[in-house]
């Protein structure tokens, strides 16, 4: 019987492996130097488990969390998953616009969020008419009940789950898309099953290993990272936020085994260390890397390294076997991990010859049921079983999947996703600005960077409208992962019939998209 079998919900898993592993340690957080067991981890669930519930939070009811890398998340996340309640993660980033659309689209009844985060909601919180409750974590907040760790105290230490199905949801987790504000994707408890039996496959998961885990609790990422050291009854160490010259010292500090490497490339550019060698790790799993550093990185670590594709929608799709190691370097992002089958097909859906390119199609169990309260959408990308990616692929003669480009307009910046239109809806609701145009910029750190082409309203010159206004007022409007780094000022733009701009003629042929503009970035260090 396969793991995703044995453990119908994701409930049923943490309680079977507690009572498994009992005081050996399941998480430790760097930042509160804590070290919980998976008895003391499970325990501390069923309290909170119990005061939300007791507070009227039940089976369906959908509860945002907005919450940095602390205890709380984690604990609070599968409490929530034990109710059989929905969690709405909230990218901490979020301004209150952002927030708002979120709030309102996922039909949240009750936030949790860091007392840090408060002023937030509170500029919105006249709007939130469906949200009943608002729990706090952190400080003790004026004008609001006891932090949610202070009510779960005396809570009881046991709890009877309700039936709960695989193909229940678990989580709407927002992810930008090609067009407008962030898309929920509906994960019910078998995706998060099938994600984790997946990765504890691949990585060859054991008891043994530990894993870090550095990225925000709110993206899939440290979710699905703890959920796979669960399965696989390992140890999790979890760091507040990623550091460039922490990371490997935390590496050798915690004899980390196994890490999913977001942003190793920034690792990879600190100085050489005699310790660069003097680790425990035995296997990286990085995603968006450059293709250049793969083996340079494996080798200057002595650690194996492989890269993959992934999407909220549908979790792992590719990875480069480990006896692959041949591949490194080559562009590839490996072959069709287990539970998924791919397809690569052409404008009119039908399949491709080997070699050709078109769009990659993802099926298989545990893909998302779409998007929460976006019947559009979920019609758009998901047909007859297949997850349409809008990334464009080819294969090769030995069956290795190849990412060509996309034909979604949007920017992948640092793991985030941006739609284009949201920044352009922001930058034209300037008065001064007549028409704006986002594209996706090369960028060896971030993978791309945010550019902005702006048309200027009649009589508005970049004297009377710097670019620096502009940053700044997109500060005020969007979170600031959002932001352009890049503006260029055009006087014309290439326009369709339907009045949008005519992207490819407005990158024309540049070889550097970033020569002549302004770059916020640089100028920030020159201030400095």
């Amino acid at each position: 019987m396969s793991a995703i079998e044995s453990k119908q919900n994701i409930a049923v898993l943490l309680e079977k492996q507690a009572t498994t592993y009992g005081n050996k340690p399941l998480v430790h957080f760097i930042d509160e130097n804590l070290t919980l067991t998976y008895d003391e981890f499970n325990r501390a669930v069923n309290r909170y488990a119990n005061t939300l519930k007791d507070s009227g939070i039940g089976q369906g009811d959908h509860v945002a969390l907005m919450l940095p890398n602390c205890p709380d998340f984690p604990i609070t996340w599968l409490a929530l998953s034990k109710l059989g309640a929905v969690t709405v993660a909230l990218n901490i980033g979020y301004k209150a616009q952002d927030m708002e659309y979120v709030l309102n689209n996922a039909d949240v009844c009750a936030l949790v969020t860091h007392t840090d985060f408060l002023p937030i909601y509170q500029e919105i919180s006249h709007k939130m008419s469906k949200i009943r409750r608002v729990f706090t974590s952190g400080d003790k907040a004026e004008g609001y009940d006891q932090t949610l760790s202070n009510l779960a105290q005396n809570a009881s230490e046991k709890f009877s789950l309700p039936q709960i199905a695989s193909t229940d949801l678990m989580n709407l987790q927002y992810t930008s898309g090609t067009t407008g504000f962030p898309k929920g994707c509906m994960l019910t408890h078998e995706y998060w099953l099938s994600f984790v039996d997946s990765i504890a496959d691949y990585a060859e998961m054991s008891e043994e290993d530990v894993f870090l885990g550095v990225a925000p609790f709110y993206y899939i990422d440290s979710q699905w990272e703890l959920l796979t050291t669960i399965m696989s009854g390992s140890k999790f160490v979890l760091g507040k936020k990623y550091s460039a010259s922490g990371f490997m010292k935390w590496v050798r500090d915690y004899d980390v085994t196994v890490t999913f490497g977001t942003q190793a490339a920034w690792t990879y550019k600190q100085p050489e260390s005699p310790l660069d060698k003097q680790n425990k790790l035995r296997f990286v799993i990085v995603g968006q890397f450059p293709t250049e550093l793969l083996k340079p990185f494996q080798e200057r670590f002595n650690v194996q390294v492989r890269s993959g594709y992934a999407m909220t929608e549908s979790g792992p799709a590719t990875a480069i076997p480990i006896e692959a190691e041949h591949m490194l370097g080559t562009g590839t992002v490996g072959k069709a991990v287990r539970n998924r089958q791919l397809m690569i097909v052409d404008d009119y859906g039908d399949e491709v010859s080997q070699g050709e390119i078109g769009e990659l199609l993802i099926s298989g169990a545990g893909m998302m049921l779409g998007y929460y309260n976006n019947p559009d959408a979920t019609s758009t990308t998901l047909k007859d079983g297949w997850l349409h990616t809008g990334d464009l692929f080819r294969t090769d003669e030995d069956g290795f999947y190849y990412i060509v480009g996309r034909k979604k307009d949007m920017v992948r910046r640092s793991g985030e996703n941006i739609a284009a239109i949201e920044v352009e809806e922001a930058l034209i609701n300037h008065p001064k600005i007549a028409f704006a145009a986002v594209t996706a910029v090369p960028d060896e750190s971030r993978n791309e960077e945010v550019k902005a082409y702006i048309l200027l309203q009649e009589g508005e010159t970049p004297e009377t409208i710097p670019p620096e206004e502009i940053i700044q007022y997109c500060h005020s409007k969007i979170a600031a992962f959002k932001v352009p780094r890049y503006i260029e000022y055009r006087k014309c733009f290439p326009m369709t019939a339907a009045g949008k701009a005519i992207k490819r003629k407005l990158v024309g042929k540049n070889e550097d998209p970033t020569e002549n503009c302004y770059d916020h970035l640089l100028e920030n260090k020159r201030q400095d």
